[in-house]
């Protein structure tokens, strides 16, 4: 249902390194790219992740309960996807863990302060 989601930078430079560092962990790479605007998925057709210095020109500012929530397969591909983010400068939201009967996630901000999740449903 979702086709893509789109995050505000400020930086988009830094912004660029850190998701293509994490999102290939996942083997999405760049599919669209402007001079403000970079887009990541898996295939054509997938739904992707974006960033974006804003459009009015203004500073790009973080939702208050906006986050983007990153399906995986695994709880070991939660522990790891979450890990890349704090290692690539991302800060803690909360560590992965069980969080409901069948549902795993790890919880973190990009550079920018934007908040998004890894999780699994299952195992």
């Amino acid at each position: 249902m979702i086709g893509y989601v789109t995050l505000g930078t400020n930086k988009l430079d830094e912004a660029a390194k850190f998701y293509d560092a994490l999102l290939g962990t996942l083997g999405a790479s760049r599919f669209m790219e402007m001079d403000t605007f970079i887009a990541w998925s898996n295939a054509p057709g997938s739904a992707g992740v974006c960033i974006t210095k804003a459009f009015d020109g203004n500073e790009a500012t973080v939702g208050n309960g906006v986050m983007v929530a990153i399906n995986v397969d695994s709880r070991e591909k939660v522990d790891a996807f979450y890990a890349k983010a704090i290692e690539l400068g991302g800060t803690c939201e909360g560590e992965p863990g069980q969080r409901m009967d069948n549902f795993y996630a790890g919880y973190f901000r990009d550079l920018d302060g934007n908040k998004l999740n890894a999780f699994c449903i299952g195992e």
